[in-house]
């Protein structure tokens, strides 16, 4: 094939006056005999980089980050992230060592602008992309037919839009409330696209239902892209759509790899020691679909975590391989033998990640849990990871993700909070929300630190805080506030608190009913209930625990087996992690798992302090005792609108806030309660707050230390 050195440059629209015309891309890259333009290519099982007249094609890693669309206080589809967001961005994500950004739909003008105004400043080292095309996903998993009319035009379209889209050709209008990107399309951004992945991760029953009702589909035969003898209906379609964004890009002159989206659910391996057959239904294989005339070629776009499926844990076929550290690792033999199925073509894994949060969905071999992490161990865990990807010679890996998302829904707590308010407050309880390596805090991470020094409570504004009258042994003042993510409450002892000789006991009343008497009340009996108990002691024992009347994760998993509590008692504070499977409904029986999620760490919340400890909920230093305590954790479901989970079901009930009971314990005696029965809970002050909306969120954007270890493994790549 003759190669010649060509600039790629952006099309302007024309009738837009000089003043106003973007700047020019240009990237050295290859031009093909049809005067296509290549920068990046697959060539057999690697990808390759254009690298200029004298170097040509050489090997290429794509390290980076998955981008999602959205901030807090808003859903993605609000689009609400600027251009000097973007900008910002991307000078971090370069530092950071990473050389791609995958994005997963077509996003507002600002992107691509951004994109192209950034790489224009550094035409030696521009950062490249993955652009996204969004399935209709729910249409398919609703109608379970990828080759419904409807479902078939809707994807077509969305292709045609995201070509337009990064050639900076197009004028979108988008439905109300319908989520999607509009505007016009001035910037292009395509000489700097290294690839497109086309479609979201694969419902396992509509690809079989697909496969199912169209058993006789004929072989795909397209100008760019066809499906091979022996592809299944559903991989034909998707031959299809592959070669209409080949014919797409291709009316701009450039070729880029295509891929569709995958994941382990529909990868083409078998999973023997997976319970649920869903998970192990049906196989989409990229190998059954193969280029023509596009010398950009295809590759395989896999999202694979070392949590899910449950096989990861438990397949003891995929506990064959060792890692550097002599462990067992069932990631590592994932990664090995997906590999090895994929001889013919580049692979990458373009999702893998663990988020930092309280809140854990799924546990996972060598403590790779989606969840209960602190920073330091998420970048650990995250950098090890890429490590294996790279050693295993892929061709690239994708960190999920970029930015932390409040919006996000996690299977374990959906069913506690209110969905059309996720976005409003940092539940980190719900780890989908936390993945990123750039934090998004609640709007007092940088103003109120849990160290056990108050004097940044004093800069607070009397309308930050509330005094709260406690007229109770050893409590000299106690103070609350609040924001996005936490209550906080200082309180100002009589004497220093040692955890050897005493405990302290903050209870917390915001519904009618709970727990009036407890073993942690030795001889008190309470007028009005509590509905959660925060124990503070030594490091280990210091938790919140919910009453056993209140504790919504026992009466929603009574069938599952477990044991009723005793009455007038506080639990644990548990999140399910999977749900109690028997055969035939599954392969085989799989017990209940649920873990415990209210323990309170001891540490300091300053990120310059050389202590910093991510997860610290509590500090006492001297007379003074800080603490912060996530909203779900005082049952929740939504504070900006004082939102509590009810006695009844799961229903939703609103406050007026929150009642502080303290109290201390010293030899098994409480002090300060003395006096008739039963003590006046009711008579205390009850904590309130206005509820907040969309534009009144404050958010506080900081990097995580995981970001720093990754710029490390990053950096080690070159």
């Amino acid at each position: 094939m003759f190669l010649k050195i060509s600039l790629a440059a952006a099309v302007t629209i024309g009738g837009v006056a000089y003043w106003l015309s973007p700047p020019t891309p240009k990237v050295e890259s290859a031009e093909l005999d049809e005067g296509m333009q290549v920068k990046f290519r697959a060539n057999g099982n690697q990808m390759e980089v254009y690298a200029g007249h004298n170097q040509g094609w050489k090997p290429y890693f794509a390290k980076g980050v998955n981008m999602g669309a959205a901030l807090p206080g808003h859903f993605p589809g609000e689009l609400a992230i600027s251009k000097g967001d973007y900008e910002r961005w991307f000078g971090m994500i370069q530092e950071m060592g990473a050389n791609v950004i995958r994005v997963y739909t077509i996003l507002q003008p600002e992107f691509y602008e951004a994109l192209v105004k950034y790489n224009a400043k550094r035409p030696e080292d521009p950062l490249f992309f993955i652009q996204g095309v969004w399935s209709p996903e729910e249409e398919l998993i609703e109608g379970q037919d990828a080759f419904d009319p409807e479902v078939q035009q809707r994807f077509q379209q969305e292709i045609r839009d995201a070509v337009g889209a990064v050639y900076g050709q197009a004028k979108l209008e988008a439905e109300p409330h319908s989520g999607k990107a509009s505007g016009t399309y001035l910037y292009n951004a395509g000489p700097y696209l290294m690839g497109w992945i086309i479609g979201t991760e694969w419902d396992p029953k509509m690809v079989k239902a697909t496969n199912d009702k169209y058993p006789h589909t004929a072989d795909y035969q397209g100008n760019y892209f066809r499906s091979k003898p022996g592809a299944s209906p559903f991989e034909k379609w998707l031959a299809e759509m592959l070669d209409i964004t080949a014919e797409e890009e291709a009316k701009h002159g450039w070729q880029h790899p295509i891929a569709f989206s995958n994941w382990v659910t529909t990868d083409p391996l078998e999973h023997p020691g997976e319970p649920l057959y869903e998970e192990d239904l049906v196989s989409v294989d990229s190998q059954h679909v193969e280029p023509v005339r596009w010398e950009a070629g295809t590759f395989a776009s896999y999202h694979v975590y070392p949590y899910y499926p449950d096989f990861f844990t438990y397949d003891k076929t995929f506990q064959r391989m060792s890692n550097d550290r002599g462990e067992i690792d069932s990631y590592k033999t994932y990664l090995h033998d997906l590999k090895e199925y994929h001889k013919e073509i580049p692979i990458m894994i373009t999702e893998f990640g663990v988020p930092a949060s309280q809140g854990i969905a799924h546990t996972g071999q060598l403590g790779r849990h989606q969840g209960g992490h602190d920073e330091k161990q998420q970048g650990e865990i995250n950098a090890d990871m890429f490590r294996q990807i790279r050693e295993a010679d892929y061709s690239g890996a994708i960190l999920f993700t970029w930015q932390d998302e409040w919006f996000k829904k996690t299977w374990n707590t959906l069913h506690y909070d209110v969905p059309d308010r996720r976005a409003y407050w940092y539940n980190t309880l719900t780890n989908e929300s936390f993945f990123g390596v750039l934090g998004m805090f609640p709007s007092k991470d940088d103003v109120l630190f849990i160290d056990g020094d108050a004097s940044d409570w004093d800069e607070l504004s009397n309308d930050q805080k509330q005094k709260l009258e406690a007229p109770v042994h050893g409590f000299e003042e106690l103070w609350a506030a609040h924001d996005e993510g936490y209550l906080y409450l200082m309180a100002k002892l009589t004497e220093p608190f040692d955890p050897a000789k005493q405990e302290i006991y903050l209870g917390a009343d915001t519904l009618k009913g709970g727990s009036r008497q407890a073993p942690q009340l030795p001889g008190i009996i309470l007028d009005e209930g509590l509905e959660t108990l925060i124990e503070l002691a030594d490091e280990n024992k210091s938790s919140i625990m919910i009453a056993s009347d209140y504790d919504f994760h026992t009466r929603k998993f009574r069938e599952a087996g477990l044991p009723p509590a005793e009455p007038e008692a506080f639990l644990p504070w548990k999140l399910v992690v999977n749900y109690q499977l028997e055969h035939p409904d599954s392969k085989f029986d799989h017990p209940f798992g649920d873990v415990v999620v209210g323990d309170l760490l001891r540490g300091n919340s300053n990120p310059d302090h050389p202590d910093y400890h991510s997860k610290t909920m509590w500090q006492a230093e001297g007379n003074i005792l800080e603490i912060r305590i996530p909203w779900m954790l005082l049952g929740f479901s939504d504070p900006s609108s004082r939102s509590v989970i009810s006695y009844d079901s799961f229903d939703k009930t609103r406050v007026e806030g929150v009642r502080i009971v303290p109290w201390m314990v010293q030899q098994g005696v409480v002090l300060g309660m003395e006096g008739e029965a039963p003590y006046p809970v009711s008579q205390l002050p009850i904590y309130t707050w206005e509820g907040w909306e969309d534009v009144d969120v404050k958010y506080v954007e900081r990097l995580k230390q995981s970001y720093f270890i990754m710029q490390e493994a990053m950096q080690e790549v070159e």
